[in-house]
């Protein structure tokens, strides 16, 4: 990909790229791990010990279902499953993948936590890989929380379709805001990092603040800008037009936000010039070479919003669940978005966090469920009524043998004997509906 870019180029191509059109229904998930010893959590988990489990996994032919398999910086394994049909069969795949993967764990005595944050260590970085030494540098110059996300953080992530060209409930317009508007949700109903080096940091979700400071030219959500004054007529009608579809700020976010690193041939560092935006960089403005198409791709890596725009909604906000707790919050997501009522009742739910006019929350509100969860009280009563939306939707889903007409049949039809639905019911009663979220049974933990 050496085609050298220009701005209107570079716009175009995140405009195509980013939101690929087409009916909802196709479900992924990517789950980060933390790899901890299986006698003792504290101890820290040399790369070789990690590379021969791996190695075993390769050795076999890969997982059962072609889940993909990549390590984080700080020794975290990311299982990334293919997108599938259904809801169901997301769930049913990734859960064989993923017993697969302990299975090779556990002769090397090695174990997968979900946390949202490494509760004991402050994690050694492992990987040496020119991308994640200049990320360091850049984000030490912002303060610590770079290396805390890059070493010590582990998610949940959903993949969802991104929707079709219509202006209803399952167009990719509507479906972005609701996905932003679910965020502040999703952050506090499963905040799952209460902890950092063995002490309460006073947050839920200490995994979104870490995130939301890190970078927030890169990490917070893209917000829609007004029309500058200065401008003529025609142009503030064009950038109204733009705010009003995500494309325009999604392709303003991604070329606005400063370059993370630059590649270039080994052994040049890839630190990138401070403050440098990819914008800049086509406009010329630094002593570089030219961007090209490949650049763009890279960069385009390099954003970590709570949502993402992929050619698919990539949604991040998601603290890492223990167990077979990830089930839940995917279940939760994909049926929000995917189940046209359960996505009309949720837009209704989130309305109260949206304030000023905006179809979505503050940043504001985002700290707020990542500090207090579900104890919040607009947050914790948005997630009760998502939850009971969601459950209804999966109450009254078509059975697996009816056609799959509707975004609704094909995504939530397939749950035989209603165990999503179960899942889903079993999380609300123990934690939702008592303004509870898994960090509190850390933090009770720690008390006893």
């Amino acid at each position: 990909m050496d085609v050298v870019l220009t701005e209107t180029q570079a716009e175009e191509y995140v405009h195509g790229v980013c939101f690929k059109t087409g009916p909802p229904g196709r479900v992924g998930v990517e789950l980060e791990w933390l790899v901890h010893d299986r006698a003792d959590r504290a101890l820290p988990v040399p790369a070789t010990r990690l590379d021969g489990a791996l190695g075993a996994v390769e050795s076999a032919g890969g997982l059962p279902h072609g889940s993909k398999l990549t390590r984080e910086p700080g020794g975290q394994v990311e299982l990334s499953t293919r997108s599938a049909s259904t809801l169901a069969d997301c769930v049913r795949s990734t859960a064989v993948d993923l017993n697969a993967l302990r299975e090779a764990l556990a002769p090397e005595g090695l174990e997968l936590t979900g946390h949202g944050l490494e509760p004991r260590r402050d994690p050694a970085r492992l990987l040496d890989h020119p991308r994640y030494r200049a990320m360091e540098q850049h984000f030490d110059a912002l303060g610590p929380w770079g290396r805390m996300m890059m070493r010590a953080t582990a998610s949940v992530q959903i993949n969802l379709d991104s929707g079709d060209d219509s202006d209803g409930i399952t167009g990719y317009r509507r479906r972005w805001a609701l996905a932003h508007r679910l965020g502040p949700v999703l952050v506090a109903a499963f905040a799952n990092s209460p902890l950092w080096q063995g002490r309460p940091t006073g947050w839920r979700s200490t995994r979104q603040w870490v995130w939301a400071n890190a970078d927030p030219d890169r990490t917070r959500p893209p917000q829609p800008q007004p029309p500058q004054s200065s401008r003529s007529q025609s142009q503030s009608q064009s950038q109204s037009s733009s705010d009003a579809d995500p494309r325009g700020s999604w392709a303003r976010y991604a070329l606005d936000a400063p370059l993370l690193c630059l590649r270039r041939t080994p052994p040049e560092s890839w630190a990138a010039p401070r403050g440098l935006s990819f914008r800049s960089w086509l406009r010329g403005d630094a002593a570089e070479r030219p961007p090209t198409l490949g650049d763009l791709d890279y960069h385009l890596t390099t954003l970590f919003p709570p949502v993402r725009a992929r050619g698919w909604l990539e949604l991040r906000m998601v603290d890492a669940q223990d167990g077979d707790g990830w089930i839940v919050p995917a279940v939760l997501a994909a049926t929000l978005l995917d189940d046209p009522a359960a996505a009309e009742a949720a837009w209704a739910a989130t309305e109260p966090l949206c304030t000023g006019g905006s179809t979505q929350p503050t940043a504001e509100v985002w700290l707020r469920a990542a500090r207090l969860g579900p104890a919040d009280p607009a947050i914790g009563e948005a997630a009760r009524a998502c939850f009971a939306a969601a459950e209804a939707a999966l109450t009254t889903a078509p059975a697996t043998s009816a056609p799959a007409t509707t975004a609704s049949a094909t995504t939530v039809g397939a749950d035989p004997g209603g165990l999503l639905r179960d899942a889903l019911s079993a999380f609300a009663l123990r934690y939702t509906e008592q303004g509870r979220c898994p960090a509190d049974d850390l933090l009770e933990g720690l008390d006893r």
